[in-house]
């Protein structure tokens, strides 16, 4: 068993909080800033290369998912900035946007260059944000392209963050599971 690849780029090593998760088979390449219990699952992918990616405390990128950015052209670009207690679902594309503090994208969702994703806002599963657009808090959009749906309830809001309490619970026994196979091999 190999751990996950951790690669410096042109002379930016990813810096990540000692608390974090990060999955055996992640790859996180480049100017990356990764905080206190974080978990980057199976198979994700985080890279900047040419702009940074900042993920904040409890935020979860779940399996298959990509975070990329956009080129620094001397414009400044668009680096992927992920606030605290994130949730991003199964196979989603995360490309150089801010998903602000308790945001959600759901499995398969894609956002895109300079959109912004407010807290307690979600991006339903499959979705697709275009590029420049900002899904205001509390508000729940669908579609490819993602189209405002309905108000999210305190009751939805809740769900969303009992999602981000269950990656900070999980994420622990997933690193002690890798221990025991890593002690026992």
């Amino acid at each position: 068993m190999t751990g996950p690849l951790i690669l410096p780029f042109e002379g930016k090593t990813p810096k990540i909080h000692d608390t974090a998760f990060i999955a055996p088979s992640a790859v996180i390449i480049g100017d990356v800033e990764i905080g206190p219990q974080a978990s980057i699952w199976y198979n994700v992918v985080v890279r900047a290369d040419i702009n940074a990616i900042r993920i904040g405390a409890r935020t979860n990128i779940q399996d298959g998912s990509v975070i990329h950015v956009e080129s620094d052209y001397g414009d400044g670009g668009h680096p992927a900035i992920i606030g605290d207690d994130v949730l991003i679902g199964h196979m989603a594309i995360v490309h150089g946007c801010t998903l602000l503090d308790r945001a959600f994208v759901g499995m398969g969702a894609i956002v895109m260059d300079g959109c912004v994703i407010e807290g307690d806002a979600m991006l339903a599963a499959g979705a697709m944000l275009t590029p420049g657009r900002r899904l205001p808090s509390r508000q729940l959009w669908s579609g490819r392209p993602a189209k405002f749906m309905r108000e999210l309830d305190d009751r939805g809001i809740a769900e969303m963050q009992r999602g981000v309490t269950s990656y900070v619970h999980e994420a622990p026994l997933h690193a002690k599971a890798l221990r025991d196979l890593k002690a026992s091999s």
